[in-house]
């Protein structure tokens, strides 16, 4: 089991602490020839925890190292704490960083409720609603180049704490979470919890993945917070992707947490072990058509729960990691001007679009609005995803009327209203979606049973 904790806000380091690590001689890992969907470099985070702590502890013996094997790459920023007001700026002021570094941002969304079944990392929004409204104003700000999302970590390979209702609530959130940031930035690829190799099985987590709505997102992420080997993840995520492919779901691919799995495996806390290490650096040149990136999603040095606090930064689990693991690899200086944060290494990346993606439908030429319906389809039942986009003016509410094949019954629906469960169904705004700006775009969808196949959508503004 994956045990995190809620990421506090952190302060930005000083130009003079960064300026240091570069006069280090520090070099990042590289991104390079990628056999997965993402090519170029990771952005590596000027102000997290560990490169905070290097530049306040210069003479701490444990330094150097910390500093050249894991402050010097690239980890993912973690977005924990329920802050709907401000998780827009706070977002779009990362990714505008690592845009201007012409590099990939990694961001791990851990926001869902009731995370962690009440473990030591328990929280998130107070309800599923809340938590779309969360989504839906972290999705605006991550701008329109490539991102790498790590959404939500245990959400479905830790679920006994979860009746059938909650269950079924939690996939329908997760599949309208995916929806919701792939509308906002078509670039951005979003990975999914698949466990990892001593969990659950490759077909038990295809199900879960499926029910989840994975085939709206890019593939999944393995071994986040865990420690076995990069080869037995690759091995599972193909395992996995076989599962996934006999379901009629093809083209995902998996990201595997490499931060701390180059040394022993075993119990999953790390606080009081000895003999883990940091495994592979992090890139996007994997060699492997099925894996799309290993990540530092796990910040090196962050406990795990057991002996320090869940999440905070401990510079002895740090060097414990760092100590003994290999060099990382380091880059050519750049021939031209670099920008002035760190220097990309590879082109931006381009990203392929979901392989089942929503229908386009073209904005109305006047007022009002138009509306188009996706449908997932699985043996007994389906979700179905309902775009609504305003016309040449912004519109302050929608009623959306889905005409629904004979024997199908809505028995669940999230970001709408519904009135009536069959046949012709309406489906108004609620509160946070209701304004849409011209020619935007907002979002809802509902559960059935029976067919979805041949469900159409009018709009009315």
């Amino acid at each position: 089991m994956a045990i995190l904790s809620s990421r506090r806000s952190s302060a930005a380091i000083s130009v003079a602490a960064v300026a240091g690590l570069a006069a280090a001689g520090v070099g990042l890992a590289v991104g390079g020839a990628s056999a997965g969907t993402v090519s170029g470099s990771l952005y590596r985070d000027p102000s997290s925890a560990v490169v905070r702590w290097v530049a306040a502890n210069p003479g701490d013996s444990r330094a150097a190292v910390i500093r050249d094997k894991i402050a010097s790459q690239p980890q993912a920023r973690w977005y924990a704490n329920f802050n709907p007001s401000t998780i827009q700026s706070e977002v779009s002021s990362f990714i505008g960083a690592a845009n201007a570094a012409q590099q990939i941002p990694v961001l791990s969304v851990y926001e869902i409720t009731n995370r962690d079944c009440g473990g030591a990392s328990a929280g998130g929004a107070p309800d599923l609603n809340q938590y779309q409204t969360w989504v839906s104003n972290f999705a605006r700000g991550l701008g329109n180049q490539t991102v790498l999302i790590i959404l939500e970590t245990d959400s479905l390979a830790l679920q006994t704490c979860l009746s059938t209702g909650e269950l079924n609530a939690r996939n329908q959130a997760l599949t309208t979470a995916t929806q919701t940031i792939k509308s906002a930035n078509p670039n951005a690829k979003v990975y999914l919890d698949g466990g990892h190799s001593t969990w659950n099985s490759a077909n038990d987590t295809a199900n879960r993945l499926r029910a989840a709505g994975v085939q709206y997102a890019d593939g999944f992420f393995t071994n986040v917070s865990n420690f076995n080997p990069t080869s037995s993840e690759a091995n599972f995520g193909r395992a996995v992707i076989s599962a996934l492919n006999g379901m009629g779901i093809s083209g995902k691919r998996q990201v595997i947490d490499t931060s701390r799995n180059g040394g022993a495996a075993g119990d999953w806390c790390a606080d009081d072990n000895t003999d883990r290490r940091i495994g592979q650096y992090p890139t996007t040149n994997t060699g492997d058509a099925n894996i799309d990136a290993y990540l530092w999603v796990k910040p090196p040095g962050e406990a795990d729960g057991c002996r320090y606090t869940a999440g905070s930064f401990q510079p002895d689990l740090a060097f414990s990691l760092a100590n003994g693991a290999p060099n990382p690899p380091t880059t050519a200086p750049p021939t031209t001007n670099p920008p002035t944060t760190a220097p990309p290494t590879t082109a931006p990346p381009t990203t392929a679009p979901p392989t089942t993606a929503p229908p386009t439908t073209p904005p109305p030429t006047g007022n009002g609005c138009s509306a188009s319906v996706a449908i997932n389809q699985w043996n007994g039942g389906f979700t179905a995803s309902v775009n609504v986009t305003a016309g040449s003016a912004a519109i302050n509410g929608w009623t959306v009327t889905v005409a629904l094949p004979g024997g199908a019954a809505i028995t669940g629906t999230w970001n709408a209203q519904a009135s009536g469960t069959s046949g012709t169904v309406r489906f108004t705004n609620v509160g946070y979606n209701g304004q849409v700006g011209a020619g935007q775009t907002t979002n809802f969808g509902f559960q059935g049973t029976g067919t979805g196949q041949g469900a159409t959508a009018t709009c009315a503004a």
